[in-house]
């Protein structure tokens, strides 16, 4: 087999000699240049199986760099290296095609990882060409390959959801673990009520994410150890418009988008920010809000220590007809009190949401 070729486009040279040297390390073929024209000038001379390359480079950056390989050749996977604070850059360049992106500081392993897929999702694609040359003989193997490619597309964007749910882990410390609890337990619900199957991935990627406009909310009001006042309320009630309107951009998102914009509407109408009421909330939206309440309730919080499993249930039931939907809360009341602390305990780490797909429901 041909030694595969890496481009590392990066202005700082220590950073350049760092990994193309890991790379090299692990049989690589790796070349290095110092930004985006650069970058161009080699690839119009010999293409590469994959560019990996960072954001911010004078002459050309790396956005400029992945809208110009996109047209040049498609086919050729670019992995993005970004910083924490630049996560919604990262989110446009997926949108723009990016096949993956890694935050700033990377571990030797995280680097090893991406680079992997990406050169899997590469040769994948080159061998779907050569079957597509001899179509008629190889039909099976192209649909079955063709599958095979769909699956690991799927897994590609939600390795990418649970980086970000750790990148907000990172800003939003005192709820570290939430977005991965409460997703088991709004899937877990969903399983039980039942839900039809396709709705399940969204629902687990609503989820997962709905949190994700807290991104831009400031830290002072994020982190704020008291109670807020009634501006910082108001600016903080934008997380949920936030979040939608950084996921309603990516079509594989749209459907989940729908449901991070109403995940703090309430049954009797008073929830934010547009007053749904009853069944005019998705129906994820109101299973969600049951699972988000539980784990709120169950986890410590700085200003006070976690309340025992009972006493959620009997305030999830007082709820029910004013912030829940009374159908979600029969079902979430059928499910035992262990199971809620059986799933907390046996969360998986690293957290998957390819793990919810076989979640054992009560």
């Amino acid at each position: 087999m041909e030694t595969e070729k890496i481009l590392v486009v990066d202005d700082e040279e220590a950073i350049r000699e760092v990994v193309s040297t890991m790379l090299q390390a692990k049989g690589y073929d790796c070349a290095a240049v110092n930004n985006g024209r650069a970058a161009q000038e080699y690839v119009k001379k010999a293409t590469p199986d994959l560019v990996l390359s960072d954001m911010i480079m004078p002459e050309m950056d790396g956005i400029k760099l992945l809208d110009w390989l996109r047209e040049y050749d498609p086919e050729v996977p670019v992995i993005m290296v970004t910083a924490i604070h630049d996560i919604s850059t990262a989110l446009e360049a997926i949108r723009r095609g990016a096949y993956d992106y890694i935050l700033k500081p990377f571990e030797k392993d995280q680097l090893f990882l991406g680079v992997g897929r990406a050169l899997q999702h590469r040769r994948l694609i080159m061998e779907n060409r050569n079957y597509q040359r001899n179509l008629e003989q190889l039909v099976e193997e192209r649909t079955a390959q063709l599958s095979g490619t769909l699956a690991q597309l799927e897994q590609s964007y939600d390795d990418t959801l649970e980086a970000l749910g750790s990148a907000l882990d990172l800003k939003d410390a005192e709820t570290e673990g939430h977005c991965q609890r409460v997703t088991a337990f709004t899937i877990s619900i969903a399983k039980t009520m039942p839900v039809p199957n396709p709705y399940l991935p969204v629902l687990a990627r609503a989820a997962f994410l709905h949190d994700i406009g807290k991104m831009a909310i400031p830290d002072s009001i994020l982190r704020k150890p008291g109670p807020l006042n009634d501006d910082e309320k108001q600016v903080m009630r934008r997380h949920c418009q936030i979040g939608y309107d950084m996921l309603i951009r990516i079509p594989f998102l749209r459907d989940a988008a729908e449901i991070v914009l109403a995940h703090q509407e309430f049954f009797d109408g008073t929830g934010y920010p547009r007053n749904l009421k009853g069944e005019q909330i998705p129906l994820g939206a109101r299973i969600f809000t049951v699972a988000d309440s539980l784990d709120a309730m169950i986890s410590d919080r700085p200003y006070r220590k976690a309340l025992p499993i009972s006493h959620a249930r009997e305030e999830v039931r007082r709820c029910a007809g004013t912030q829940f939907d009374p159908k979600v809360v029969e079902v979430f009341l059928s499910i035992p009190e262990q199971h809620w602390m059986d799933l907390r305990e046996s969360l998986g780490s690293p957290f998957r949401l390819a793990h919810l797909k076989s979640l054992q429901t009560n």
